[in-house]
């Protein structure tokens, strides 16, 4: 009975084998032939099945090959290249003022597009971008600095929506990106991860910049991949983030064609550039002096002007008005005057840097024969020109979310150095306004085209026939990556490592290479950034300013404003058809709510400064509750979401220290920089503590006495003068910091004012050193390391 089970045994297993290898193996094959189809939609791609081997000797049998994923035949390379914060009027194929080049080479090489759209906001069309679906489906409703516990605004990547990086990657294509990553949430960007959703666990295999909103070109806080690069200058006078990142991604993609000139590559290339701060290099500024003298109203006109007679827009097209807060240019004192076009010569100087950066890299492809079989998508703006300047601009940025207003007079004290290392400057807003000509609004504003419409280039030679032609079909930014997969010959995954995937959202481009008449295909798409809102549907759009980029909203939702445009024969929105349209109106406000509950949007959250404060978003941060945290030599660039925070309170700082040697000089612990931070730091041998307000003001409080030579404590003391006795807490109030040694009082003195909201966006904490750039004048970063022994450093907040 047993030798019957096992002979029964035997042949079920024989069958399966037989039955598995008719599935695997197409008819014809033989043993040791491997050839099968290749199943692209479920990633990664399985190996083959490969049938038992009977052959005893190995010099008698056929290898089988060794299984490689490769992509399909004659896939083309793919370079995305996105802008920040540039609007439609930005460029001077699509009608700007400022030289852009390498833009227009590919311009006349390729196809311009000037019906295709962001989000109005730059992490929610980043995400958008790398994975094919809505914003809110992808859950950056908005930035992930305030990110919500609501669906659609958590500031995580679902597991379903894989990034396009991703399944190219598993295709067989080599993947980097350089420049801007503003799509990890806040709180996993530390030592401690998650890092599944930093780029090179997301798709890339090569990544080197920032995670955030926006760095410092002088003194960037820079990765390579997951690590960290100290101090990415290495001591060069002339060293800027936008042309290191561009010849990392040059030698990045020599290296690729080098050692697989058979395998294709995507290159995702996006610069902090021109988001603020505007920085660049005086040989650059030197080139615009005086071009923005006539000022805003002069130039907007000229772009509308130039635009009309490259047939970027209908001729019949109308300049819309300004919003009213931007006043007129002849109403401006003269000191205004002098600041507001300085401020637009350093812009303007930022977009010509880029475009020749970018030219770099394009050159560099030309030169490895494969610009023709590149397919490059280039984004002039991943949303429109940035009015967060307001009404004059700012010589530091961050003051902006301090609620510390800046004045024309002491920004003119920094004329000569505007966009050097010794500033973090934004422009005032009417320039915003300028660069999205011929529209109205500007960034964070999605109910108006100035918000999202972003003139694009797409080039590729080896698959596109037309060259220099105009494309008016409507396309949104969730179209770029079906556009890729239909042109790489790859389908959209259904699994991907083993999750299943939601459909992508957009709608592939290709149909429209070579048909400057096709019919659009993207007839439906919603917009939402904190409240502001529309609908596009078949060339019509509903929208709300629900709230100006540089004001508090302005009603209730239920109370809004909506204006209707059609805008097939209304190309700028500059007649608003709500009065006389009010059933069409209602139509697309319906839709609206549809899509809305459809991809997640709602509920609708205005709350733009109170999302700053974790606790009162919902999110997560890596701090929690906790009043204390016990830091250790060596553990630093940690942004400040991911480090305890000490503003609105009273705390103390205690460091243990060894001074056996008696030459302890240094930073002990420190936070922000230049224009605005705190650090705790030790000179000519005794402790000082400064706290630097905004570049603006410096407090500095100094020790008495000397160090002993020996193991010391030094603690810091800061009694934060804003508690009042009936619990109500007053914000950004100062204080008094008093530093003692081994208990002992050495040095007190008033802080008179500190920051409420934010220290920096992008400068980091520190133990041992100051990163990036100096708290204190008293150090560089280089001297600034600590030369005794940090035991460890524990930071307590008032309980």
């Amino acid at each position: 009975m047993t030798t019957s089970l096992s002979r029964l045994a035997l042949i079920r297993t024989c069958l399966a084998t037989i039955v598995a290898a008719l599935i695997a193996t197409p008819s014809g094959a033989q043993e040791n032939d491997y050839e099968v189809p290749v199943n692209r939609r479920d990633l990664p791609i399985a190996a083959p099945w490969q049938p038992p081997i009977h052959t005893l000797d190995a010099r008698d049998a056929k290898a089988p090959p060794v299984f490689e994923v490769k992509a399909p035949k004659d896939a083309p390379n793919v370079m995305i290249i996105l802008i920040d914060d540039l609007g439609f009027g930005g460029t001077s194929a699509f009608g700007g003022v400022t030289q852009t080049p390498s833009f227009d080479r590919l311009a006349k090489n390729g196809l311009m597009y000037n019906q295709f759209h962001s989000t109005a906001l730059c992490s929610p069309t980043r995400q958008a971008l790398l994975t094919g679906r809505n914003h809110h489906s992808v859950n950056m409703g908005s930035i992930t600095e305030i990110a919500t516990s609501f669906p659609g605004q958590t500031g995580k990547l679902p597991e379903s929506c894989a990034k396009l990086p991703e399944t190219l990657r598993l295709n067989g294509y080599s993947t980097a990106h350089f420049g801007k990553c503003h799509e990890v949430a806040a709180w996993e960007i530390s030592p401690s991860g998650p890092l599944t959703r930093w780029p090179t666990l997301s798709g890339f295999d090569k990544f080197y910049g920032f995670l955030g909103g926006e760095t410092n070109q002088w003194s960037p806080a820079i990765y390579d991949g997951v690590t960290p690069v100290d101090d990415p200058a290495k001591g060069d006078p002339d060293y800027h983030f936008m042309n290191d990142m561009t010849t990392q991604a040059i030698n990045w993609v020599r290296s690729q064609q080098s050692l697989t000139p058979d395998k294709p590559f995507f290159v995702y290339f996006a610069p902090g550039a021109t988001h603020a701060p505007h920085h660049v290099p005086q040989s650059y500024i030197d080139k615009h002096k005086g071009a923005f003298d006539e000022g805003w109203d002069v130039i907007r006109k000229r772009i509308f002007e130039n635009q009309k007679r490259l047939g970027v827009i209908p001729a019949d097209a109308e300049l819309a008005d300004k919003p009213k807060d931007i006043k007129d240019w002849d109403d401006l004192s003269d000191d205004e005057r002098k600041l507001f076009s300085r401020q637009a010569e350093v812009f303007a100087a930022f977009l010509d840097m880029t475009d020749a950066e970018i030219g770099r890299l394009i050159d560099a492809v030309e030169k490895m024969g494969e610009l023709d079989n590149t397919l490059i998508v280039f984004m002039a703006g991943d949303n429109g020109t940035s009015a967060e300047g307001g009404m004059i601009g700012m010589y530091n940025e961050m003051t902006y979310f301090n609620g510390v207003e800046e004045t024309v007079p002491d920004m003119l004290k920094h004329y000569d150095e505007w966009g050097g290392p010794s500033t973090y400057p934004h422009m005032a807003a009417g320039w915003a306004v300028c660069f999205d000509s011929p529209f109205m609004w500007t960034k964070q504003v999605p109910a108006n085209y100035g918000g999202t419409r972003q003139g694009t280039v797409v080039h590729w030679p080896n698959g596109i026939k037309a060259k220099g032609e105009l494309r008016d079909q409507w396309h949104h930014v969730i179209d770029i990556a079906p556009t890729i997969l239909e042109a790489a010959g790859l389908p959209q995954p259904r699994t991907v490592n083993g999750v299943g995937q939601r459909p992508m959202e957009g709608v592939s481009m290709a149909y429209s290479f070579d048909d400057a008449e096709a019919a659009d295909r993207h007839l439906v798409q919603y917009f939402e950034i904190m409240g502001n809102r529309g609908l596009y549907y078949d060339g019509w759009f509903a929208g709300t300013v629900h709230m100006y980029p540089w004001a508090p909203p302005r009603n209730t939702f239920e109370n809004d404003d909506w204006e209707l445009y059609h805008v097939t024969e209304d190309f700028s929105m500059a007649n608003n058809l709500a009065d006389e349209r009010p059933e069409k109106l209602k139509e697309l406000q319906e839709m609206f709510l549809s899509e809305a509950v459809k991809y997640k949007v709602l509920p609708l959250d205005d709350r733009r400064q109170l999302r700053v404060n974790a606790k009162l978003a919902g999110r997560p941060t890596l701090m929690g509750d906790r009043k204390s945290l016990t830091v250790y030599e060596g553990l630093g660039f940690l942004p400040e979401n991911d480090f305890i925070d000490t503003k609105n309170t009273s705390f103390e700082i205690v460091a243990q220290i060894d001074n056996t040697e008696g030459d302890a000089a240094g930073v002990i612990v420190s936070q922000g920089g230049r224009f605005g931070g705190w650090s705790l730091y030790v000179q000519q041998g005794k402790p000082v503590y400064t706290y630097n307000f905004l570049g603006l003001d410096s407090y500095t409080i100094k020790s008495d006495e000397a160090l002993p030579k020996k193991q010391a404590t030094i603690k810091l003391e800061f009694d934060y003068a804003g508690q009042s006795s009936d619990g109500q807490q007053k914000l950004g109030a100062g204080g008094t910091a008093t530093l003692l040694i081994d208990g002992k009082k050495v040095g007190s003195g008033k802080v008179e004012k500190t920051q409420f909201a934010i220290w920096s966006a992008d400068e980091t904490a520190n133990v041992g050193v100051d990163r990036e750039t100096p708290v204190s004048s008293d150090y560089d970063e280089h001297s600034s390391r600590f030369t005794g022994k940090i035991d460890k450093v524990t930071i307590t907040l008032e309980q």
